[in-house]
């Protein structure tokens, strides 16, 4: 199966299991403890998959273009420099590979905190839901354009596991709002679409950028990285607070919420469980 095959499938399947979660509320009364634990476990599989995938594959991509790529040729017209000028040119090149070594490090922190900061400003406008799912997409569109299908199933998973309980929570809260079944299922429909369309269109861009080969970034290393941030933000900012009742929850206030007093020791068990699942996954993958 080709990368655009699989970013199609995924894409998919993320909008059928959204939709479908999402009108559970409106068919059936579901616990809203076991809604909680999944929603546990789905911030511990973002958070797991942020730090134990999506980060080291990011790393990985900026990795092979600015030094591998790049040293490559460095190294070759060093030796030759050496031969004809002596080794002073050979020290240059050396400053040079230490000075790259620098820049892929600012790389990844930039990337990180930016993906952090946009949720954090785009949670504050409203609609913070839609936005999330939008970072999703990111996500997972920079996966599938790494080939690598053991890491586009896992981060799949993740944002499945964290997708399927938000829209149950937003189904929920518009209904104790008291909106229309017809309103709530379109705007289900939007939040189900966002994720996969943002994914489509970031793979694209992704694959149109290789392409043109941009410069010394590799922009899928850069896109993943901003994804983990975004993953990180939602998990620990978003969706934990809300489960432990200090949060801006989207869920009707007096039903699943434990009153302020933090995670059960269940939900703390799912959490930690979630976040080795991606990295029990990814031990022993190869690049």
């Amino acid at each position: 199966m080709d990368d655009f095959s699989s970013i199609s499938l995924f894409s998919l399947a993320m909008l059928v299991g959204c939709y479908v979660a999402g009108t559970i509320p409106l068919a059936v009364n579901f616990s809203e403890e076991k809604l909680n634990l999944v929603t546990v476990l789905g911030a511990g599989l973002l958070c797991g998959t942020a730090l134990a995938v999506i980060i080291p594959e990011g790393v990985h991509a900026l990795y092979e273009e600015i030094l591998e790529g790049k040293h490559g040729l460095v190294e070759s017209q060093a030796v030759e420099a050496v031969v004809k000028s002596g080794e002073g040119v050979a020290v240059a090149a050396e400053h040079d590979h230490a000075h790259d070594h620098a820049q892929l490090h600012a790389y990844i922190g930039v990337s990180l905190v930016l993906g952090f900061v946009f949720m954090l400003l785009v949670d504050q406008i409203g609609t913070s839901h839609v936005h999330s799912a939008d970072a999703d997409g990111v996500a997972l569109g920079a996966a599938a354009s790494t080939s690598q299908t053991s890491v586009q199933l896992i981060v799949f998973v993740a944002i499945m596991l964290h997708k399927a309980p938000a829209a149950f929570g937003l189904v929920s809260f518009l209904m104790h709002a008291g909106l229309e079944r017809n309103r709530i299922r379109k705007h289900l429909l939007v939040f189900a679409l966002a994720a996969p369309l943002m994914s489509m269109l970031t793979y694209v861009g992704l694959s149109k950028s290789s392409k043109e080969a941009l410069s010394e970034v590799n922009a899928t290393g850069v896109a993943m990285l901003f994804s983990a941030g975004t993953f990180l933000y939602v998990a620990t900012v978003h969706v934990l607070p809300e489960v432990g009742g200090g949060g801006h929850s989207h869920m009707p206030s007096g039903s699943g919420s434990n009153g302020g007093k933090g995670l059960s020791k269940i939900e703390v068990a799912a959490l930690v469980v979630g976040c080795l699942i991606p990295l029990v996954l990814s031990i022993g993958h190869q690049h």
